[in-house]
């Protein structure tokens, strides 16, 4: 899926999962916003909510990221839309801080030497079969195998 998927956040909170799903394929299948087949929608909860759109080539991937404003109508409101590209990999010595929901969070990839006991916050692309993480309180390290 590298280079195939997109992160989208900005649709209402209140909209039902099977619902946000539909309307954004919907609107990244159109042409005029760079869209094109899509592989999956996945909904994520979450404060705010996101979604995970992975389209068949990274073409349509690269397209969607060149539009400037996307914007997601329901009914007479218009939702602005954020759309970014979904990283799904780290480098072996990096971790990701930041807060919110697994794969919508916002976060900064820090290099793991550069953690302080008590400064972490762990989030996690869970796009892997299994992730353990093993984090001891009373300890200066925690480790994700």
């Amino acid at each position: 899926m590298a280079g195939r998927t997109v992160r989208v956040q900005g649709f209402p909170a209140e909209l039902p999962p099977d619902r946000a799903a539909d309307k954004l394929t919907i609107h990244f299948l159109r042409s005029r916003n760079g869209g094109g087949d899509i592989a999956e929608v996945r909904v994520l909860p979450g404060s705010p909510p996101c979604a995970l759109i992975t389209f068949e080539a990274p073409e349509v991937a690269q397209r969607i990221l060149k539009v400037k404003n996307h914007v997601l109508a329901i009914g007479r409101t218009r939702y602005p839309l954020e759309v970014t590209l979904h990283a799904a990999e780290l480098s072996p010595d990096e971790v990701l801080r930041g807060h919110g929901s697994p794969s919508c969070s916002h976060t900064d990839s820090v290099p793991g030497r550069q953690l302080k006991k008590g400064d972490l916050t762990v989030s996690f692309h869970l796009n892997y079969t299994e992730i353990h993480c093993h984090s001891y309180s009373n300890e200066d390290f925690f480790s994700v195998l």
